[in-house]
C-alpha cells in the first residue's frame, strides 16, 4: 500500500508542473490540490491510519 501511494505521489508531482505547452496557463491550481493531498497524507500517516 505505501509503495503503491508513493508511486501516485511521484506521479502528481511530475503532472502538477506546469512544464507542458497545454498546462503553462493553469497557474498554481494543480499544485495547490497536490499540496492539500500530501498534507491530507501525512495527517493520515502520523494518525497510523495508512
Amino acid at each position: 500500500m505505501t509503495t503503491i501511494l508513493i508511486i501516485v505521489l511521484i506521479l502528481l508531482l511530475v503532472g502538477g508542473l506546469p512544464v507542458f505547452p497545454h498546462s503553462r496557463s493553469w497557474g498554481y491550481g494543480p499544485s495547490g490540490i497536490i499540496g492539500v493531498i500530501l498534507v491530507v497524507l501525512l495527517i493520515l500517516l502520523v494518525l497510523g491510519r495508512i
